[in-house]
């Protein structure tokens, strides 16, 4: 299987939906530009317009204004004869699965091969090459009741893969899914995405989606791109409500109100640092202990993203009162650092 990746560049697209008088501008001013072989993740909360985003990079809608591109073609207004031509090059991957339930995976899989005008053989053999290359080797002849749902889900992808793309959008593709299984689908999409060089595209409201294949994440909120950068960049460092709201679910780092509450009922001050390679915390503890402080760790946790480690750290500080406020003065020249109070 070989293939190579698709660029997408948005230029100032809006989008407006009219619903009887009244307007709703699903999207407000995109523009964003995805390189060959990159996975983007494209996060928001329901309404944000991470669905309509993706009908028109497949050519399912048309923005009110703007062009999007794609290796360069302006389909914006393209008749539907030339779009079907387009999408041969772009693979989509759905929540539920949308496979033929009277036809077994094989099938599924053959679909758009023979819509192609593949001939039989050649057909049997990319099929069979697609099964193995998504771990059902021996699952060719089951239906899709017989599969379990990231079963299901690999089929989708094996079809999605079908006609060489160079393109893949998958649309909350794992939503349906449990932890573990929604962990090997991602698993493959990277695989896919290394392998073949594809061009991922994923809409997500699960940031732990993001963390996990992602090469650069846009935060999406009322149909705009609210925040963009690389998975690290925003994960370290949120700049805005939304995505702070999305980085806290999935990263767990900083204490809840209940546990908050628990630990300040016993003595100490409490701080939340942000610990990164250069936030200087542990020069900072040394000489708090150095100077009759003492500090012990209550919460936290640690991540490593893009080669990158970063994450928050609540501390209980207490002794020397002067020590503590030099731990405090030195920190916030360096990192972000917050006293929890009563």
């Amino acid at each position: 299987m070989s293939s190579t990746g698709t660029r997408i560049e948005f230029r100032d697209i809006t989008k407006v939906f009219t619903s009887g008088s009244q307007e709703i501008k699903a999207l407000d001013n995109i523009t964003l530009t995805v390189e060959p072989g990159e996975v983007l993740g494209v996060i928001g909360y329901s309404g944000a317009g991470k669905s309509t985003l993706v009908r028109l990079i497949n050519g399912l809608d048309t923005p009110t204004s703007g062009e999007l591109l794609l290796d360069g073609t302006d389909i914006v207004g393209m008749p539907e004869s030339e779009l079907r031509g387009i999408r041969r090059n772009i693979g989509m991957i759905f929540q539920q699965f949308n496979l033929f339930s009277s036809r077994n995976a094989a099938a599924n899989i053959d679909y758009p091969l023979k819509l192609a005008g593949m001939d039989k053989a050649k057909r049997k053999a990319r099929v069979a090459e697609l099964l193995d290359f998504v771990g059902l080797g021996d699952r060719g002849k089951n239906y899709p009741e017989q599969l379990s749902g990231g079963q299901k889900q690999r089929v989708g992808i094996a079809r999605a893969l079908a006609t060489n793309p160079t393109l893949l959008l998958a649309d909350e593709a794992t939503s349906a899914l449990d932890p573990e299984t929604t962990q090997e689908v991602l698993s493959l999409l990277r695989r896919v995405n290394e392998e073949l060089g594809l061009t991922i595209v994923v809409i997500t409201h699960e940031m732990d989606v993001v963390r996990s294949i992602a090469d650069k994440v846009a935060v999406m909120e009322d149909g705009r791109i609210v925040e963009y950068g690389s998975v690290y960049e925003v994960f370290s460092d949120p700049q805005t409500h939304v995505a702070q709201r999305f980085v806290s679910s999935s990263l767990r780092n900083t204490p809840d109100l209940v546990e908050a509450k628990d630990l300040l009922a016993h003595e100490g001050r409490l701080f939340t640092i942000d610990l990164t390679e250069n936030s200087g915390f542990f020069e900072a503890a040394s000489a708090l202990k150095d100077n009759g402080g003492s500090i012990s760790i209550v919460h936290g946790g640690v991540t490593t993203l893009q080669q990158h480690s970063f994450g928050k750290m609540t501390v209980r500080l207490g002794g020397n009162p002067e020590a503590v406020n030099n731990f405090y003065n030195s920190l916030q020249h360096t990192t972000e650092i917050k006293e929890i109070v009563r």
